[in-house]
Formats: structure tokens, sequence, C-alpha cells
């Protein structure tokens, strides 16, 4: 099993998470507002993206990503 990797981009404000290899990207899709799907060449989900991921009142306030971690 891959590791989950999640990044927080505070410059492009971005909250990236990854299922799998980062270097098997091979699109993007778009599905609602500020959501990105990141997929594989076989169109498998292996990450996501949120697009303006704290508010600027959040951003302002130096907001940190709250992390909470539960293995199942």
């Amino acid at each position: 099993m891959d590791k989950v990797r999640i990044y927080h981009d505070r410059t492009g404000n971005t909250l990236t998470v990854w299922f799998a290899d980062p270097a098997k990207e091979a699109f993007c899709e778009e599905i609602a507002d500020d959501v990105v799907l990141i997929k594989d060449r076989r169109g498998r989900i292996i990450g996501f993206e949120r697009l303006n991921y704290l508010s600027r009142k959040q951003q302002a306030q130096g907001i940190q990503v709250p992390v909470e971690v539960q293995v199942l």
C-alpha cells in the first residue's frame, strides 16, 4: 500500500492529498467549485486538490491546518 501524502501550500492556498505516487499523475478533472480530482493514465483517482482551502480571514489570522490521523 502506498502512503497518503498531504500537502498544504500556504502561498497557493491549496490542500492536496495523494493516495498514490504523484509521479503517476496524467490528468486532472475539476468536479466542483474548487475541487479537482487527480487521475492516472487509466483514469483511476490517485489524489485530489482543494483550491482556496482557507478563507482570506483564516489566512490573515495565520490559521494552521489541523490534522487528525486515524488508522482503521
